[in-house]
């Protein structure tokens, strides 16, 4: 018997580790919708991004969660987006090696400067030097403070590091 393949993925990991890459292909995939949270977060504007309140976030993010599938993204574990671990059939946590990150930073940096890639975001320096930081913070703070706080949902938990740890996955469907 084949198990029932999971309606609703939440993707979790840093700066570079694969989480769009990942979930754009199983949204083309599966023919599930996906979303980024960052897109979320922030009100994107022709004049400039606007920062949504945390209400605003937890709300839009409500409506995400009140459809029959999904797949979000991103490397938000604040308090308004509890719920949509909480709603997750399965939860996918990028671990890919620091290293790897660390190049894959780079490579979109330079693509998106060349008008290779789009971004939602202005690719500056600043912003390309931040990317370390966070990239490093989530190492040192995120990674550890996930299976802290998110401890009741850690059976649903898929900790992906390589591409054929994903792939096992998936074949028991």
């Amino acid at each position: 018997m084949t198990k029932a393949f999971p309606q609703k993925i939440h993707i979790i990991g840093s700066v570079g580790s694969g989480k769009t890459t990942l979930a754009r292909k199983l949204s083309k995939t599966l023919q599930i919708p996906y979303y980024e949270l960052d897109n979320v977060a922030w009100m994107r504007k022709e004049s400039g991004d606007i920062l949504r309140t945390d209400e605003e976030k937890k709300e839009h993010l409500q409506t995400i969660l009140q459809t029959n599938s999904w797949i979000i993204e991103g490397i938000h574990q604040e308090e308004w987006v509890v719920d949509s671990f909480q709603q997750a059939d399965c939860i996918i946590f990028l671990d890919t090696p620091y290293k790897i990150r660390v190049f894959r930073i780079i490579k979109r940096f330079m693509k998106q400067k060349m008008g290779f890639e789009k971004a939602h975001y202005q690719p500056t320096f600043s912003i390309f030097f931040k990317m370390f930081r966070w990239n490093k913070r989530f190492e040192r703070v995120g990674k550890p403070k996930f299976f802290i706080q998110q401890h009741a949902v850690l059976a649903k938990l898929l900790m992906i590091q390589r591409k054929k740890d994903l792939d096992s996955y998936f074949r028991q469907f």
